[in-house]
């Protein structure tokens, strides 16, 4: 007797496709959307290291790099991530204006500040610039992670000890018999232009190149350079570059940490003394 063929396939075919199909693409249509990362970093080694670290996260994925301010303007737009994570040192870049570009042009953009620079001092200016969280780079890996996932709830991310000063100021602002000043030699003193001069002549520019690179006139650069040394106290213009080249330097030491961790040996770029300029 011949048994009805049609009738048959029903129980475990449809339209000629196997159920088992149908109940996988069940299974991945319930899948929550991965969170789409850019990341922008200079250093090549550390760039893509914390991109192997995103994408090994189950809900995350990096959809684009880019080592430089002019290529992260360009690649955000290509890609359209979701969350952007950035360092602060991106060479002659202002990193502080590009997350104000970002956050003008699209609100919702969500940005995490990834940095060996002090968070003391920088980690208020990247909120104020749109950022809203602030990582060391000196900080457990996970402690990445964690940051993203806060600040895709909607809440701000950055670490104990900065939140216990924040709340300490705070409270010092409203004593009334509190009349101290902040030190003179104190960085938070510096407006976000002036920090960023102070870091490239920490890097070894000169005024002129300087200028060039920021498309400024010498004399708005050297300015700003006198605006610096009368903050920080200093006596002159060769103090105000020993200072900025101390900093610097201990703030790539804070990156050599993180390749070290790593297991890297690759020496980061060393920083240069600048042609003497009249």
């Amino acid at each position: 007797m011949e048994t009805n063929r049609e009738v048959e396939m029903t129980g475990s075919e449809v339209e000629g496709r196997p159920l088992s199909l149908f109940r996988y693409a069940d299974s991945v249509s319930e899948e929550p959307a991965k969170i789409r990362i850019f990341v922008v970093d200079e250093q090549p080694l550390l760039r893509q290291g914390i991109s192997a670290y995103l994408n090994s996260q189950p809900d995350m994925m990096v959809c684009g790099e880019a080592g430089s301010v002019s290529d992260a303007r360009r690649k955000i737009a290509e890609c359209q991530p979701q969350f952007v994570v950035t360092a602060l040192r991106l060479g002659a870049g202002d990193s502080l204006k590009l997350i104000k570009e970002l956050k003008t042009q699209n609100p919702g953009l969500y940005v995490l500040v990834y940095s060996a620079f002090e968070e003391s001092v920088f980690a208020e200016r990247a909120m104020r610039a749109g950022a809203s969280g602030y990582v060391m780079k000196q900080a457990a890996s996970e402690k990445l992670a964690i940051a993203v996932r806060e600040i895709m709830k909607g809440s701000i991310y950055v670490s104990r000890e900065l939140a216990l000063g924040a709340f300490r100021k705070a409270l010092q602002r409203h004593r009334k018999d509190n009349h101290t000043l902040r030190s003179g030699n104190c960085l938070e003193e510096l407006s976000n232009r002036e920090m960023h001069i102070f870091q490239l002549l920490g890097s070894g520019l000169g005024t002129r190149q300087i200028a060039a690179s920021l498309n400024l006139s010498v004399k708005t650069i050297e300015s700003h350079r006198e605006n610096i040394k009368h903050k920080l106290r200093l006596r002159s213009s060769v103090e105000v570059r020993e200072r900025a080249t101390k900093w610097v330097e201990q703030s790539l030491s804070g990156e050599e940490h993180i390749f070290r961790r790593a297991g890297h040996r690759t020496k980061l770029p060393s920083v240069e003394p600048a042609t003497r300029e009249t």
